[in-house]
């Protein structure tokens, strides 16, 4: 039987290189104009960088609420409507879709209307927008480059870690984009952040001793705000009480055929459930919910 964690997290991940991203951001500081921050829309609480302003100090940014298609389009506006309260350009976008690209493209070059108008009364042609694309791993900075530069340029993959050097790629749209490694909280503290990030492949999954906390985790908030999703793809009734974990894997391990010796195979159960959400079996959900 597996015993559950409950008191804090497993979760603890700041590799050097993270730090080194940070140091190099900052020799770049006076060349960029303009921040990209880039938070999943599943997670637009957790997947934001606590010490942000410690990087970029003062900069214009657009806070930019990726993978919108896999997120609940209610839940979403709200956290639009939150950080546009907070005096944040704020904008969400799902990469493949057109209409968002431009969108994304036309907010970047409105910000940067008084540099260009001030340069043009100087007698000076109009700059390209140099950009820092910043976020926590896997929330999708190289996709949006490849987007906007229309050709492959930045390595992609649905986990952590796929970008480690510092680059400037070119665009079709007079901006030029600063790539950057993932950055994480240098600490993760909160048990819920952890598991959240866990639970969207923010995090290595090496460095979990216990990925059964990261997969009941997920079953917890699909209980708690999807139920519909944990009945359909599961076989779990939902319950306004807190969900039985063996129980839990008993059904799951039938429904799939991960059973050993008449007990649910843990193991198997637990990257069933994590990839559910990694291959992005389970949309239109947000894991904070609350604003």
């Amino acid at each position: 039987m597996i015993i559950m964690k409950e008191n804090k997290t497993s979760i603890n991940w700041y590799p050097g290189h993270m730090e080194k991203t940070r140091k190099l951001i900052l020799q770049e500081y006076r060349n960029i104009d303009l921040v990209y921050e880039l938070v999943d829309a599943r997670i637009p609480r957790s997947s934001k960088i606590s010490n942000l302003y410690e990087i970029i100090g003062t900069k214009p940014k657009i806070v930019i609420l990726t993978k919108k298609d896999l997120a609940d389009p209610i839940t979403l506006e709200k956290w639009l409507v939150y950080y546009r309260n907070l005096g944040s350009k704020a904008i969400a976008i799902d990469v493949n879709n057109e209409e968002d690209i431009k969108s994304l493209i036309n907010l970047t070059h409105e910000l940067m209307k008084e540099l260009q108008e001030k340069r043009e009364v100087k007698g000076l042609k109009r700059k390209v927008v140099r950009v820092l694309v910043l976020g926590i791993p896997n929330v999708g900075k190289s996709s949006l480059i490849n987007r906007l530069a229309g050709k492959k340029v930045a390595k992609t993959g649905n986990k952590p870690g796929i970008t480690f050097h510092l680059s400037w790629y070119k665009t079709k749209h007079d901006i030029i984009m600063l790539d950057t490694p993932g950055i994480l909280y240098p600490k993760l503290d909160s048990e819920e952040v952890a598991r959240n990030l866990a639970a969207f492949s923010a995090v290595k999954y090496e460095v979990i001793d216990d990925l059964s906390e990261v997969a009941f985790h997920i079953l917890k908030k699909l209980n708690r705000y999807y139920p519909e999703k944990l009945r359909e793809r599961y076989g779990i009734e939902p319950t306004n009480m807190e969900l039985d974990f063996e129980e839990c894997y008993k059904i799951i391990g039938k429904k799939f055929g991960a059973m050993r010796n008449f007990e649910p195979d843990y193991d198997k159960i637990n990257n069933r459930i994590i990839n559910d959400i990694k291959n992005e079996y389970i949309k239109g959900i947000v894991f904070d919910n609350e604003v």
